[in-house]
C-alpha cells in the first residue's frame, strides 16, 4: 500500500479547515478599530472573503469538476449567515442598509432554505435508515449534522439501551468478547467518577463557573465511557456470509473478505502481535486469536494480521474454518 491514500485525506483535511481558519481570522479582524471606523467596507471585505474561500474549497475538494449549482447557492448562503452571525452589530448593520445588497442575501438564504426543503422532504420520503442525516445535511453542513448524528448516538446508547440485544444481522453469527472486557472497564469507570468528583470539589474552591463546566465536561465523558462500555457487548465479532467483521465497540470495526483470509493461528509469539503490520483489537487483554492475511487492508497502515480476543474462541475457530473450507482461498 502506498501513501497516496493518506495524503489525499490530508489534503481534503486542509481543504475543509483553511476556509474555516480564514474566516476566523476575518472575523477577528472585522472587530478592529479600522473596521469599527469603516463599517461598510470591512463588512463587504468580510462577505467576499467568507463566500470566496467557501466556493474556492469546493472547487479545491473536485478540481477536475466544477461544483453542481446546489453546492454553490449552499456555499454561498453558508458565507452570509457566517458573516450575519460572527459580523459586530455596527458592520452588519452597515450592510444591510444597502437595499440591494441586503436583497442579494435575503434571496441566496432563501432560495438555499427552499431548496434545501424540497431536496430533504425527498430524502425522508426514502426508505433509507439515516434519511433524517441525509436530509438535515441539505440544510446544514453535512459534516457538523454527521458529527451532531454521532454525539446523539453516543449519548442514546450510554443513557437508554439497557439490556438491548446484540448487534448480530440476520444470516450472521455473532462471537462475544465482552465478558474479560466489562469488569476492567467497569473499574476505569469507577476511577474515572470518583477522580472527577476530587477535581470537581477542589476546583469548586476556587472558581464556581469553572466547577460547573468541569462538572458538565465530566458527565458527558462518563455517558461516553457507559456508551463504550455497552457496545463491547453489542457489538459482538461477526461470521457474515461474506467474511469475517472484527469489531471492539465503538473503537474499532474492520471487514476482512474470507478470500483474504490466509490462516487463522491460535498460537503465536510476541513479535507478531507487537508487529506495525498488525491490528491488535484485543482491548486490555492479550489476542488469543490472529487472522493472517494474503493482502494488507485498506487504510493509514498496511495490517497484514489481525489479533482479537474472544470469550470462547472455539466455535469461531470450527465456524471459521468450516466458511474458508466451503470458500478455498
Amino acid at each position: 500500500m502506498t501513501a497516496a491514500p493518506f495524503a489525499v485525506r490530508r489534503s481534503d483535511l486542509g481543504t475543509r479547515l483553511l476556509p474555516i481558519l480564514v474566516l476566523a481570522v476575518a472575523g477577528w479582524a472585522v472587530r478592529s478599530p479600522i473596521a469599527a471606523a469603516h463599517p461598510l467596507v470591512a463588512g463587504l471585505l468580510f462577505l467576499w472573503i467568507a463566500s470566496d474561500s467557501r466556493l474556492l474549497s469546493l472547487i479545491a475538494r473536485a478540481p477536475r469538476r466544477r461544483p453542481a449549482p446546489r453546492q454553490i447557492v449552499a456555499g454561498l448562503a453558508l458565507a452570509v449567515f457566517a458573516v450575519l452571525v460572527a459580523a459586530p452589530t455596527v458592520v452588519r448593520e452597515a450592510l444591510l442598509r444597502l437595499p440591494v445588497l441586503a436583497g442579494a442575501m435575503a434571496i441566496v438564504l432563501v432560495v438555499h432554505l427552499g431548496w434545501g426543503a424540497w431536496v430533504a422532504w425527498g430524502r425522508l420520503r426514502t426508505s433509507a435508515e439515516a434519511r433524517w442525516v441525509a436530509a438535515l445535511s441539505e440544510l446544514l453542513p453535512p459534516q457538523l449534522v454527521r458529527l451532531a448524528a454521532a454525539e446523539l448516538r453516543l449519548l442514546h446508547l450510554g443513557l437508554f439501551r439497557w439490556g438491548a440485544a446484540p448487534d448480530v444481522p440476520d444470516g450472521c453469527q455473532g462471537f462475544a468478547y465482552h465478558r474479560h472486557l466489562t469488569p476492567m472497564a467497569v473499574t476505569l469507570l469507577a476511577l474515572q467518577a470518583i477522580e472527577v468528583a476530587i477535581h470537581h470539589l477542589l476546583l469548586a474552591q476556587w472558581s464556581a463557573f469553572a466547577a460547573y463546566v468541569l462538572f458538565v465536561l465530566s458527565d458527558v465523558g462518563l455517558i461516553y465511557m457507559i456508551a463504550l462500555i455497552k457496545s463491547f457487548r453489542l457489538c459482538p465479532v461477526l461470521l457474515t456470509p461474506e467474511g469475517v467483521r472484527v469489531r471492539a465497540g465503538l473503537l474499532i470495526d474492520r471487514f476482512v473478505p474470507y478470500g483474504a483470509i490466509a490462516s487463522i493461528e491460535t498460537s503465536f509469539d510476541s513479535a507478531l502481535v507487537k508487529d506495525k503490520a498488525t491490528l491488535n483489537a484485543g482491548l486490555l487483554a492479550w489476542p488469543n486469536l490472529v487472522l493472517r492475511l494474503d493482502a494488507p487492508l485498506p487504510g493509514r497502515r498496511p495490517r497484514t494480521a489481525i489479533a482479537f480476543r474472544l470469550d470462547d474462541p472455539e466455535p469461531f475457530v470450527r465456524a471459521l474454518r468450516w466458511r474458508l473450507g466451503t470458500n478455498p482461498v
